[in-house]
């Protein structure tokens, strides 16, 4: 083989090589949009659990403010906290103790999807 015949044997990528390199860059790319995706579900996510968070714990401490021994029953409430609606439900329930009440805010979402639970006891003194 000539000079020249190994030179323009060399010079270049053949059509396969740059094919492969094309899919190992698209694969790439695609693990690295979906990897994209979930870290913004996530924030979302957090955002929202923080937000129900708040709401639960305003209607809890407005429980303990109150000074008053809860009711056995369920209560609605709504809030709103970072431009959304949050809706919850307090669950008042009973003890061994007639002294104490246990209650669980419960938050959910606009389409009712559970975000949060949080319980406290409260107590009649």
């Amino acid at each position: 083989m000539t000079r020249q015949a190994r030179a323009r044997a060399s010079a270049g990528f053949t059509l396969i090589e740059v094919l492969v390199a094309l899919a190992i860059v698209a694969i790439t790319l695609g693990a690295g949009m979906r990897a994209a995706g979930a870290l913004t579900d996530n924030a979302q996510r957090l955002a929202d659990v923080s937000a129900a968070q708040w709401c639960a714990d305003n209607q809890l401490t407005g429980l303990k403010l109150a000074r008053q021994l809860p009711g056995i029953g369920d209560a609605d409430f709504q809030c709103e906290q970072l431009g959304r609606i949050y809706r919850g439900q307090l669950r008042t329930r009973g003890t061994p103790n007639p002294n104490f009440r246990r209650v669980d805010a419960v938050v959910t979402d606009e389409a009712g999807v559970p975000l949060l639970s949080l319980s406290t006891v409260l107590s009649r003194y």
